[in-house]
């Protein structure tokens, strides 16, 4: 959950999540290392005499090419696992089916039967003492912690965009297509997101909630409901 004043991400609650993160320090890492250099040179020619050694500098032809592509190398290399890791699907233990409406969210969980709900944002008036307004819902997504989740993401109307920042996800929804990804929660907890495709008057009001509960939890509320 974002705070005032926070300069950095939310913290993570997904292998991918971390994964994000890190490659993000190591980006700004190696971006604090070029600007580096280019304020030493440039400090360095303004403050030593012109001198008229540039006529044969080979030399440095061949260091200010190769260094540009090894840089690239050292950021694309990290970055491509990442892609082929958000992109990993394999042997979900639960598979659940989101679908965006102006302007509320519809769940399926497709491995039970008539497993179903609508999740509208909570009216400010109605909001519970504690709880996030404009963030919280009237039903929220229950998944088990620590196992593979996937999600299904589609839209019935217009675009919209199913996204969590502690997870690492976003989806767009597009109406008559299945876009799909996966996750996993490493710990118990609410989380939170909201719609990040400008959908409508009403885009702001169609809040995301996630919670991870331990495997027994989840199965007494899905019994629940489903029965």
């Amino acid at each position: 959950m974002a705070n005032h004043s926070q300069f950095g991400f939310q913290d993570a609650s997904s292998p991918i999540m971390e994964e994000l993160i890190e490659f993000h320090d190591h980006a700004l890492m190696v971006a604090l290392a070029i600007c580096s250099l280019v304020l030493y040179l440039l400090a360095l020619m303004l403050m030593e005499k012109l001198s008229s050694n540039t006529v044969d500098a080979q030399e440095v032809e061949l260091i200010w090419t190769i260094l540009p592509a090894i840089v690239l190398i050292l950021l694309a290399l990290p970055s491509l696992q990442i892609l082929y890791m958000m992109d990993e699907i394999d042997e979900p233990d639960l598979t659940l089916k989101a679908i965006g409406h102006q302007w509320y969210w519809t769940y399926e969980y497709t491995d039970f039967k008539d497993l179903t709900f609508d999740s509208y944002m909570t009216p400010t008036p109605e909001l519970p003492l504690g709880h996030f307004r404009l963030l919280e819902v009237d039903h929220r997504v229950v998944v088990p912690m620590e196992s593979p989740i996937r999600i299904i993401v589609t839209a019935g109307d217009v675009l919209h965009s199913w996204a969590i920042p502690s997870l690492g996800v976003k989806t767009d929804a597009i109406p008559g297509r299945l876009n799909q990804t996966s996750f996993i929660t490493t710990r118990p907890g609410i989380f939170y997101g909201q719609c990040s495709e400008i959908c409508g008057a009403n885009h702001s009001y169609m809040p995301i909630v996630v919670e991870s509960t331990p495997l027994t939890y989840f199965e007494s509320w899905s019994s629940l409901l489903s029965s």
